[in-house]
C-alpha cells in the first residue's frame, strides 16, 4: 500500500514540475519557412517578431505579398507577426493568438499546444483549415 501511495505522489509531483508555465514559450524559434522569430511577453500577452531572414524566399526582405499595398515596402526584419497569444492556465496552452504569414500575405489563428525540449508545437487555422507544425528552438 505504501508503494502505491509513493508512486501516486511521485506522479503528481512530476506532472506539477513539468507542467507548462506561462513564460515557457518565451524564446527564439526557427519556423519551417526559415524565418527566425523571437517570442516575448508584453502586458500578459505574447508576441513574436522576425529576428532573422535566413535567405527567406531566395532573399526577399520586404513584405511584398501584404494585401495592404501601403505595407508592401515594409521590411520583414523586426516585423511583429505573432500577436495577442494568451496563456490558458487550466489547459496549459497558449490560445487566441494570430500570426501573419508573409509568404502568403495572410493572417491565421494561432495556438501553441506543447513545448518540448527542442521544439514547440503550434496549430495554425483559417476558416475550416488547420495545420500543426513544429518550430525548432534556437
Amino acid at each position: 500500500m505504501k508503494q502505491i501511495l509513493l508512486v501516486a505522489v511521485l506522479v503528481f509531483f512530476t506532472s506539477v514540475i513539468f507542467a507548462q508555465q506561462s513564460d515557457d514559450v518565451i524564446g527564439k524559434y526557427r519556423l519551417p519557412n526559415n524565418l527566425d522569430v523571437q517570442i516575448f511577453k508584453e502586458n500578459n500577452k505574447f508576441f513574436g517578431k522576425i529576428i532573422a531572414l535566413n535567405n527567406y524566399e531566395d532573399g526577399v526582405t520586404k513584405d511584398f505579398k501584404n494585401p495592404d499595398k501601403a505595407k508592401q515596402n515594409e521590411l520583414l526584419m523586426g516585423k511583429v507577426i505573432i500577436k495577442d497569444l494568451e496563456f490558458d492556465s487550466e489547459d496549459k496552452i497558449w490560445i487566441n493568438g494570430s500570426m501573419y504569414g508573409p509568404e502568403k500575405g495572410m493572417v491565421f489563428n494561432l495556438k501553441i499546444t506543447e513545448i518540448r525540449e527542442k521544439e514547440i508545437v503550434i496549430v495554425g487555422s483559417k476558416y475550416i483549415f488547420k495545420k500543426t507544425l513544429e518550430w525548432q528552438k534556437l
